[in-house]
């Protein structure tokens, strides 16, 4: 049998979200709900579904979480799982990407569906199936469920703190280097490729780009851009099953980034921000691939050899501390390359070298990201970040051991390009 991919119908963006979100519970005879927000969504638009609904008479039970930084881990989905209805809900997710994941996972473990109602342009997750939750210290995407809908009201967006909306377009545009590594990671490493979800994928990142300036002062046309294009990158998220077409070598420094901000209990920073923030070190990766000769390459290559496994899991052992033997579990399939092995992605790299240095000549160069960034009215320095140049640095050396992907980073460290 086929697989049957799952479908988000409707998905609204406009200024009558809530009028949508009502006649989509009447006409599919919804009427017992458990509305997931905090104290900020709550007060921007999860107090008006909340009375609307009621409105209807329907059955409502609204979860308001609370405390200073609201994060999709174990404490909070457990405090979403225990005030919620018993028995037959649909919970409603009103807020950004932490409690639409939050509600994602919640709603999919007691298995219940969902409904997105965003309040902020900020992330691309509000229509794919991947929770990201940080379990155990670990940032962990869990293969949950896509929302039945989405409703977003447009002025709610807008009117969002504008360091959520300029994080949304950190987000995006990330996907310039996630679509590159993607692109590598099928050449070299033999990873799932669909060329129409590239090309989705393309689309809307040119589309957010062109829209930088509108998106950095808040204009409907922007936001809406913006909102449609983080929307298209979780459907093709959706439609390919995994998040590879949407997350490469910048989210995993993001990952590690938010793992040790959260182990010292500092304020980890919007998710967005840190992408944005790390695609300007990933493009300048590319650059510095995109300048290596043929020769310089078949040198370089030439040198290369076989990281030793135990250096391997020493230099994890060292990254990660506590949380180092979940992430060598998912490093697994590098850390026990063969040298038969290893010299077959060597030769890949050679046989490859002219759609390597195309790919590389796809991404921007890092002053055109910053460019972008400073248009968008985002982050592009460490320090808004709450991160020391070391830091910065232990993101790239550490974070492409988060995933079984092969990225610019892996390519690197083979050809021996500095990573930072």
């Amino acid at each position: 049998m086929p697989e049957v991919k799952p479908t988000i119908d409707p998905i609204y963006v406009g200024n009558e979200a809530i009028s949508h979100l009502l006649a989509y519970t009447d006409q599919h005879s919804l009427n017992r709900f458990t509305i997931i927000s905090d104290t900020h969504t709550y007060r921007a638009l999860g107090e008006q579904v909340e009375k609307a609904l009621k409105a209807r008479n329907y059955d409502v039970k609204s979860v308001v979480l609370s405390g200073a930084e609201v994060i999709a881990d174990e404490r909070y989905v457990v405090q979403a799982l225990l005030h919620a209805q018993l028995g037959p809900t649909t919970f409603i997710a009103v807020g950004s990407g932490t409690l639409t994941d939050i509600t994602r996972f919640s709603s999919h473990r007691s298995g219940r569906a969902f409904i997105s109602v965003p309040t902020a342009p900020s992330v691309d997750g509000f229509t794919s199936v991947g929770a990201p939750i940080v379990l155990s210290g670990v940032k962990t995407t869990i293969i949950s469920q896509a929302p039945l809908a989405v409703f977003a009201n447009i002025e709610t967006l807008r009117s969002a703190p504008h360091r959520l909306i300029a994080a949304g377009f950190g987000d995006m545009i990330g996907k310039i280097t996630s679509i590159a590594d993607w692109r590598v990671g099928a050449l070299l490493w033999e990873e799932p490729f669909d060329q129409s979800i590239y090309n989705r994928s393309k689309a809307a990142i040119d589309t957010c780009v062109q829209s930088a300036g509108e998106i950095g002062q808040d204009i409907e046309a922007g936001v809406r851009n913006l909102m449609d294009t983080l929307i298209e990158s979780g459907l093709c998220m959706l439609d390919f099953g995994s998040s590879r077409p949407a997350s490469g070598a910048e989210h995993h420094a993001s990952h590690y980034w938010e793992m040790i901000l959260l182990q010292e209990g500092r304020p980890a920073a919007l998710h967005g921000a840190k992408v944005g923030f790390a695609l300007i070190h990933v493009a300048a990766q590319y650059a510095r691939l995109r300048a290596l000769s043929r020769a310089e390459m078949m040198d370089r290559l030439e040198g290369a050899t076989l990281p030793d496994r135990d250096a391997e899991i020493a230099t994890i052992h060292a990254g990660y501390g506590p949380l180092a033997e979940d992430v060598i579990k998912e490093h697994a399939p590098f850390l026990d390359m063969s040298a038969a092995q290893f010299e077959q992605v060597k030769q890949r790299v050679a046989s490859n070298w002219d759609a390597l240095q195309e790919i590389a000549a796809s991404v921007p160069p890092p002053e055109q990201i910053i460019e972008y960034l400073r248009q968008a009215g985002a982050v592009t320095d460490a320090e808004a970040l709450g991160l020391s140049n070391e830091e910065v640095a232990r993101g790239f050396q550490y974070g492409h051991y988060l995933r079984n992907r092969f990225t610019i980073m892996k390519l690197s460290r083979i050809l021996d390009l500095p990573l930072t």
